[in-house]
């Protein structure tokens, strides 16, 4: 005679689950060895969700919001011990010949955003658009398109809503519709336009010329300058606040102000500074929204700094100090707990995590030369860092 089915198996799905939901990611992949059906019990998303959002760089922020979703959480979580232990095959995907800049050049160097299959580099004058191949971390040979417009190198650009907006050291900015012809260009500043951001049908820009500008892009106002800000320094960052209702620039630190400043996006005016013991030189190279109160920067400090603007404006809440003593160029975050920073010297590219004091783990790019990391930016498995005369990549799910 059969035996009776197992008790466990009269229960309904949902206590099962709720049942799993108990265990860590050990106990569940032991348990997925059972059977056929804890296999595929064990393997579900809401299981591993808890789980995940604990990890590095697994696609969710920290109010829960899946960034990746249509990829298996289970998968994420493997992939995330990767990042953790730095496990990951290097290569080399790009090559191009270093243009030598008498002048500061960290912003006549290459920049980049990644927009699903594509990765978008600046080199020189235009910015091209690879397509990511479907396995592997290398991009196809040539690019798929060429978005150009400046008489000098972009220094900087951002990929927003299907548009390209981008900063030159000919002192314009150029408006790009990635699926279309639509190009819009104009004159911006008297000298580069290091930094540039868009949301909300706003530019913001930053230049070596000490002004911050906010740009229409409204039907019938292309173009048009709404507000100049005076920032008395030359402006390196900018970012628009995810709420688009503030900006904030770093600046060089040349003067007795802050480097960090937040101005209003309606009228221009400026409403707090952030920090105050910086020192002279201290200058602000990048800075990232993670939320409208939760900021990050670094620079020429060698520190990277989380602020939130909830508490205090006077001092961070945590701050990171790169170990080398190296200027850092470039942070980007998972929004979560992962932050990885691009160092001056040697191609660095350290992954930190924020719930501990030391860097987590290294990566030397570029040896015996040294390059800095001009920037970077990561996937769930892959990050890119694109350094004087290469593209390197890093991918994660090789373990």
């Amino acid at each position: 005679a059969a035996s009776p089915p197992s008790p466990l198996w009269v229960l309904p799905e949902e206590l099962l689950l709720l049942i799993c939901s108990y265990l860590d990611a050990q106990a569940l992949g032991r348990l997925a060895q059972v059977c056929r059906r804890l296999r595929f019990l064990s393997s579900r998303d809401v299981l591993w969700r808890r789980i995940a959002r604990g990890c590095l760089n697994s696609g969710f922020t920290q109010l829960g919001t899946d960034l990746a979703a249509g990829i298996p959480v289970k998968e994420r979580v493997k992939v995330s011990q990767n990042w953790r232990h730095g496990r990951c095959r290097r290569e080399t995907v790009l090559k191009w010949k270093c243009k030598q800049v008498p002048s500061f050049s960290s912003f006549l160097m290459p920049w980049m955003e990644l927009d699903g299959e594509y990765l978008y580099l600046s080199q020189a004058e235009n910015i091209q658009a690879y397509h990511l191949c479907a396995e592997g971390t290398g991009l196809q040979c040539h690019p798929q398109a060429i978005f150009s417009g400046h008489q000098e190198d972009v220094c900087r650009f951002v990929l927003v809503n299907s548009h390209i907006v981008s900063g030159g050291g000919d002192g314009s900015i150029v408006l790009h519709k990635i699926h279309g012809s639509y190009s819009v260009k104009f004159s911006a500043h008297e000298q580069e336009v290091n930094c540039v951001d868009f949301q909300g049908g706003l530019i913001v820009s930053g230049s070596r010329d000490r002004t911050a500008k906010v740009w229409s892009l409204s039907a019938g106002r292309v173009g048009q300058c709404l507000h100049t800000v005076q920032t008395e320094d030359r402006v390196w960052s900018i970012a628009i606040s995810p709420l688009l209702s503030s900006f904030v620039t770093g600046t060089a630190c040349c003067g007795h102000t802050s480097p960090l400043r937040i101005w209003d996006l309606e009228s221009g005016q400026l409403l707090t500074c952030l920090g105050t013991d910086f020192h002279r030189g201290a200058g602000v190279l990048d800075v990232f929204y993670e939320t409208p109160s939760l900021l990050l920067s670094c620079g020429y400090d060698t520190y990277i700094r989380y602020w939130d603007i909830r508490t205090s404006t006077r001092k961070c809440v945590q701050e990171w100090e790169e170990p080398h003593d190296s200027a850092l160029y470039c942070i980007r975050s998972d929004k979560n707990h992962m932050i990885a920073s691009g160092s001056s010297y040697y191609g660095v590219v350290r992954l930190w995590d924020k719930r501990q004091t030391r860097c987590l783990q290294s990566f030397h790019l570029s040896s015996p030369t040294s390059s800095p990391v001009y920037c970077l930016r990561f996937s769930t498995t892959h990050l890119y860092a694109a350094l004087a005369s290469a593209l390197h990549v890093l991918d994660f799910t090789a373990s």
